[in-house]
């Protein structure tokens, strides 16, 4: 009997190390060759080692059968949670199409109101334009007459300055004459040299008044102006306007102001001496229309808003159906399970950048300490190997790297028991990997048995 139980523990125990010669051998690759361990195992049965040799191999047996029932717990968890991804993802593509076939009902009635609204808007307008056209007549006629005063002005004003410089009265202006005024010594040494006269006679020895009043005013107005100490302008050439010149040194006689007929109401802005007045411009809104031109104003407005209104709210249905229509388009895996990751965002850092992930959107990083964010990608399409398309994701068109190509993104997914991404890398330059796990890309875990082996499988 007790030879039996001798010969019973030995079997035991040459089976259970051959189990860990097995573990040994899947694990190290080692050549070895089975039989030669088996005499091994023998020989130390003989000695006092062989208790402990046999308590360690049932202990790594009973390790071994409790990995795959703990693997099998997680999966199953994953997976649970896949399924409720699978619903999600189910219910919101059906609630998109309902809701896309809800906003093109909506849209044919938003197209045939905006129509309407077009059709009264320009039904509206056309009165208002016939009303309009009588007064835009009289905007012209008046702006016209105001910009003929303004150019008498100036023609007066240059003429009684011409008459005033023509000290000989010949009707031309000469370098003798400029020479006289120390308004024009530019050069500020105390006299008018005939080249410094002759500036303002476009270096010719004489002027005559016409050519004086179109040409020659404007250049030398602004000097008359600055010896007055009226302005100092950088440069010659200044808007027309009402200017009294000046007492000089050598001419008592100074130029009255050019003023307009007595009662205008233009008079009352022309208080300030050397004060430039330029004229109002004349504005629609500085014309007081009569009851019935404002009658179709006001209803013409009114036809433009609620054209603009119903314009608005068609541009906004037409945009939310592009958007659903977008989504609808998106492959969320075999069963929708990746659409509840869609909107949402993952981030991860390491000791330079914040990285995050917003699937099928788009990838980037953005620097720790200051700096603008770096689009990596933008979502392509599943990258997966064949046969296993949803393993991995594909994101390009990233921005550009100095003197590189564009960033590229590639997220490779497995399963685990929540979103998170876990890990970014950059193997070559400016294509990144990152590894991001999720419950979506869990399968369905097979049970265990419990008189299954792996070891079993491999001898």
């Amino acid at each position: 009997m007790v030879v039996m139980n001798q010969e019973l523990l030995l079997v035991q125990m040459a089976h259970s190390i051959v189990e860990i010669w097995a573990m040994k051998q899947r694990l190290c690759h080692l050549p070895e060759s089975m039989m030669a361990f088996v005499i091994v195992v023998m020989q130390l049965m003989s000695t006092s080692l062989v208790p402990i040799v046999l308590i360690r191999a049932k202990s790594l047996v009973q390790q071994r059968k409790k990995k795959p029932k703990k693997r099998y717990e997680l999966e199953s968890q994953g997976y649970a949670i896949k399924l409720e991804y699978i619903n999600k993802g189910k219910h919101a593509k059906q609630s998109q199409q309902e809701r896309n076939m809800a906003l093109k009902a909506e849209q044919l009635e938003a197209e045939a109101l905006r129509s309407e609204k077009e059709r009264e808007k320009q039904e509206a307008e056309e009165p208002e334009r016939q009303a309009l056209d009588k007064y835009r007549q009289i905007e012209q006629e008046a702006m016209k007459e105001k910009e003929e005063m303004e150019r008498s002005q100036r023609e007066g004003e240059a003429s009684k300055a011409f008459d005033w410089l023509d000290s000989n009265q010949d009707g031309k202006l000469q370098v003798e004459e400029l020479q006289t005024h120390t308004a024009f010594d530019q050069n500020q040494d105390g006299t008018v040299s005939p080249d410094e006269a002759k500036f303002f006679l476009h270096n010719e020895e004489e002027m005559e008044k016409n050519e004086f009043v179109t040409t020659g005013w404007p250049l030398i107005k602004p000097f008359i102006m600055k010896a007055q100490g009226l302005e100092a302008p950088s440069q010659p050439e200044q808007p027309a306007g009402e200017i009294p010149l000046p007492d000089d040194h050598h001419q008592e006689e100074s130029i009255p102001e050019t003023d307009g007929e007595e009662g205008e109401e233009e008079d009352e802005e022309h208080e300030e001496e050397g004060e430039i007045v330029k004229p109002s411009p004349v504005t629609p809104s500085s014309i007081e229309y009569d009851a019935e031109t404002q009658a179709l104003i006001e209803a013409a407005n009114k036809a433009r808003n609620a054209y603009d209104e119903a314009d608005r709210r068609l541009r906004d249905l037409e945009r939310e159906i592009r958007q659903l229509e977008e989504s609808n388009s998106k492959d969320y895996g075999p069963n929708e399970e990746y659409q509840p990751m869609d909107g949402q965002c993952y981030e991860y850092s390491d000791r330079e950048y914040t990285y995050k992930l917003c699937p099928f959107d788009n990838g980037s990083q953005r620097p720790k300490h200051g700096g603008s964010e770096t689009r990596l990608g933008s979502w392509d399409s599943w990258d997966g190997p064949e046969g296993s398309k949803y393993a991995a994701m594909k994101y390009d068109k990233g921005v550009q790297c100095w003197n590189g190509p564009q960033r590229s993104l590639k997220v490779h997914l497995s399963c685990g028991m929540e979103n998170q991404l876990l890990s970014v890398s950059e193997p070559n330059r400016c294509e990144y990997e990152m590894k991001f796990t999720t419950p979506a890309a869990c399968s369905e875990p097979r049970k265990p048995n419990d008189g299954d082996s792996e070891f079993h499988d491999e001898l």
